[in-house]
């Protein structure tokens, strides 16, 4: 019996892999016998890099770079030896957005996304393609920016000129300063590279559900405010599209994604917004593991109606039932939240909570007990399974 495991994190008390190599034990103690295999899982957010990085044996590249306030940072990225759609393997750079622009490298006195700048994820991007690298699969959430990618777009090249004809900078301030763009040095510099994004966002860039009016406030913009960048990031929008003849770029799903990278990504760049676990798993090359998959074993620490908007392991289990439609795919889960059974209609067969016992929050979030709860509940469930299969034959 093939059984494949991918587990999120159990936040709080196990990584992805600690959580997948629990279930594994619990996997092995009924079925010695199985073929097992184990797949990171994440989302396109934190620990995306780190998660593919392990599965594929790739590096961590260290690069210093402008933080998202400008000062120089120390960040890195991953680098992967990948296949891609075609099965050709590639080298592909691995960038998580927030490690150059994040939210959580601005002091909360010092949120504003006026000041706030994407100019270190095109230095990480450019640091790449100076070494040859012409694959990128980037994670853009997470950010402390609204600058729609000016920043990025300044680091790789292109040129933005106020009325006076005078450069401007790369803060989200200096958006309403744009009236021309030459892109002609970005384009040359990013020939030939392909661009994929881990976006689950689907905001449009501008109006009241756009960058601005949803994601500002908690960046540290204040009503205002971010009335008069939403203002400025449309005029940029359409200054953008024209440029690079793009139409109602602006109004696609995923423009609004990190203040606006999502549009500067697919405007740009010429980069796909995809499913973020959906880009996950395509990288780690897991179809020639699902297909012929018996079981699928995924899992995180709370399981409610918040996990068939988009989580981790509903996306997973997305993915697998269209590559193979007979698997079952099992969560198992540390605590169970409201309308948990929602996720039935995404591709999750059954869910099994793991706690055996009533216990208080910090008892059952101790990592070793996490793991054997994962453990025992991981080979019970497989048990039943064997057993109904074994039945059904």
């Amino acid at each position: 019996m093939k059984i494949v495991i991918a587990m999120d994190s159990f936040k709080g008390s196990l990584t992805s892999l600690e959580a997948g190599e629990a279930a594994a034990k619990g996997v092995t103690d009924s079925l010695p016998d199985s073929e097992i295999i184990l797949m990171p899982l994440a989302d396109g957010g934190e620990g995306t890099v780190s998660a593919i990085v392990n599965a594929l044996g790739g590096e961590m590249v260290p690069a210093v770079v402008r933080g998202p306030l400008g000062t120089l940072i120390e960040s890195s990225y991953g680098m992967v030896c990948a296949a891609d759609d075609t099965g050709t393997s590639r080298v592909t750079a691995l960038i998580e957005a927030a490690d150059a622009a994040g939210l959580t490298k601005v002091p909360s006195s010092l949120r504003n996304p006026r000041k706030t700048t994407t100019a270190g994820l095109g230095d990480l991007i450019r640091h790449a393609v100076t070494r040859g690298i012409k694959d990128f699969v980037i994670g853009i959430g997470g950010s402390a920016t609204n600058d729609c990618g000016l920043g990025m777009m300044e680091s790789l090249g292109a040129r933005f000129f106020d009325e006076a004809g005078e450069l401007v900078g790369g803060t989200g301030d200096d958006v309403k300063q744009v009236t021309r763009a030459d892109l002609t040095e970005l384009l040359k510099l990013t020939a030939g590279c392909r661009f994929r994004v881990a976006c689950d966002v689907t905001n449009p860039l501008c109006g009241e559900n756009g960058c601005s009016l949803v994601f500002g406030p908690q960046k540290g913009g204040t009503p205002d405010m971010l009335s008069e960048m939403d203002e400025a990031i449309g005029r940029f929008s359409r200054l953008i599209e024209t440029e690079m003849g793009t139409e109602k770029a602006a109004e696609a799903p995923g423009a609004g994604a990190a203040g606006g990278l999502g549009f500067a990504f697919r405007t740009a760049l010429g980069a796909e917004l995809v499913s973020g676990t959906d880009l996950v798993l395509q990288t780690i090359g897991a179809s020639k593991n699902l297909t012929d998959a018996d079981l699928f074993i995924t899992g995180e620490g709370r399981l409610d109606s918040q996990t068939a908007r988009g989580k981790a392991p509903a996306g997973a289990a997305r993915f697998l039932k269209r590559l193979n439609p007979k698997c079952v795919a099992v969560e198992l889960c540390g605590s169970i939240g409201e309308r948990p059974e929602t996720i039935h209609a995404l591709g999750i067969d059954a869910f099994f909570p793991i706690i055996g016992i009533p216990a208080t929050e910090a008892s059952a979030m101790d990592p070793e007990t996490a793991k054997d709860n994962l453990r025992r509940t991981a080979a019970e469930a497989v048990r039943f399974f064997a057993a109904a299969r074994a039945a059904a034959f």
